[in-house]
């Protein structure tokens, strides 16, 4: 891969879609920002940073299963057919990781 490329992920082709969800989500915050400085009601405060969680771990989830079936998958097929399992495990370390984190949120 040359300077110039950029590496494929397993969210690329869907790029876009997560920079609007995640500009939603950016729009969300200014606006219990907003809320705050406005002295809104706390459970309505409340109830839009649960919405913010929620489509947080959308993302979230989103990305994860790109990255199952992209990232790891990839690891699998090429310790399949190099005969090295070092990579594949690295990826699938890195994915358990990443659950854990998740789950912990």
């Amino acid at each position: 891969m040359s300077a110039s490329e950029t590496p494929t992920r397993g969210y690329t082709q869907d790029k876009a879609a997560y920079a609007r969800r995640l500009k939603r989500i950016e729009g969300q915050v200014r606006g219990v920002q907003r809320m705050i400085d406005e002295d809104t009601y706390c459970i309505d405060v409340l109830t839009q940073i649960s919405a913010i969680q929620s489509a947080l771990k959308s993302v979230s989830l989103g990305l994860m299963e790109e990255h199952l079936g992209h990232c790891v998958k990839h690891a699998v097929e090429a310790a399949h057919d190099s005969g090295d399992p070092s990579d594949m495990d690295a990826k699938l370390a890195e994915a358990n990781a990443a659950i854990a984190r998740l789950v912990k949120s």
